[in-house]
């Protein structure tokens, strides 16, 4: 039967390099919310504060996307999903839903300390490398590095969760 792998982290903590890396050694299929999300919305962000019309798109896409894994999972194929659910109760609800619809679950998580992944993000910024989607300004990276909710003992009661240690990502 198809996994379900969500892999999630703070900005910069090698989810993109781990899920392309996970989704090599398990044929599944790597989906990520960002590279959709610069596709899709990028050219039309507004200036000045883009954070509700950001919130307001990326629900749209995590709906999108998740009926998409479904086609895919229909295939037999695991789902290695980088969604950017980086607040505690918005990931239980997306797990949820997935365990509710019958479907295997298996997060990973994913941290390094601030300053290995303020580095990361500057060198993805300015060279744009594999896992490059979109420019991660310094005051973003610092909104959402504040905003990270590591997973905490009801998602461990709920769910598989696989603690990827930042040594093993590049």
């Amino acid at each position: 039967m198809p996994i379900v792998r969500i892999v999630e982290g703070p900005v910069g903590a090698g989810k993109s390099t781990f899920s392309g890396s996970l989704a090599a050694r398990t044929g599944g299929v790597h989906i990520a919310l960002d590279e959709w999300f610069a596709k899709l919305f990028s050219p039309d962000r507004p200036e000045g504060d883009f954070i509700p019309w950001y919130i307001a798109r990326k629900e749209r896409l995590l709906g999108l996307i998740w009926a998409h894994s479904k086609i895919v999972l229909a295939s037999g194929s695991d789902v290695i999903l980088e969604l950017g659910l980086i607040q505690r109760q918005p990931r239980i609800d997306f797990c949820r839903k997935v365990i509710n619809e019958g479907y295997s679950l298996v997060m990973y998580e994913l941290d390094a300390p601030r300053e290995i992944r303020r580095a990361r993000v500057h060198h993805r910024n300015s060279n744009h490398g594999p896992t490059f989607s979109m420019v991660v300004p310094d005051h973003i990276f610092e909104i959402a590095s504040n905003m990270w909710e590591p997973s905490d003992e009801l998602e461990r009661d709920e769910y598989k969760i696989e603690y990827v240690p930042s040594r093993f990502i590049a």
